[in-house]
């Protein structure tokens, strides 16, 4: 993305159509990356919200492991922010363990808290079914804006060639 935009800006400036061209063809192909990669993770929103389950889960089972593992920190952190991005506590099990440990992986959750706060698991399936039009949305903006890149690198280029003293 830096040697992206340094092909941007620095063409702009020198006005050099090599580098603006170099510039349009590297947007075209971040634009295409993205719209398979919208359209990929449409198809398979179902497997991305298991597989991030899954990846919860495996970070929860490493921060309540009480033999002190030493991914036990990273993995604390990894819920730590999945905790506070979605604000949610747990796997939805209210199991002794997890009531032992609670106060390690979620610590600026109250025990009131606990009892209106929704599994993380339930989250991610919301954050995937319901919430997908945000997503959308915002994957619609950076499409947007990629096409005015697109357009205004074009007629950059094109008024580089048409000035007078061009090379």
């Amino acid at each position: 993305m830096m040697l992206v935009g340094f092909l941007g800006c620095y063409g702009a400036i020198q006005e050099s159509q090599c580098l603006l061209g170099t510039f349009f063809f590297f947007l075209v192909i971040l634009f295409a990356c993205e719209v398979a990669a919208a359209i990929w993770g449409f198809m398979n929103r179902d497997t991305i919200s298991k597989e991030l389950i899954n990846f919860y889960d495996s970070a929860y089972i490493k921060a309540v492991d009480v033999s002190g593992s030493p991914s036990k920190d990273a993995a604390i952190k990894v819920l730590d922010v999945f905790h506070n991005t979605l604000d949610c506590c747990g796997k939805g099990d209210d199991t002794a363990l997890f009531r032992q440990v609670v106060g390690t992986l979620c610590p600026r959750k109250s025990q009131g808290d606990f009892l209106k706060s929704q599994s993380c698991h339930d989250k991610l399936i919301e954050l995937f079914s319901e919430k997908l039009h945000l997503i959308g949305l915002a994957a619609l903006v950076v499409a947007v804006i990629m096409i005015f890149e697109m357009i205004f690198t074009m007629v950059l280029c094109c008024g580089i060639r048409n000035s007078p003293g061009a090379y």
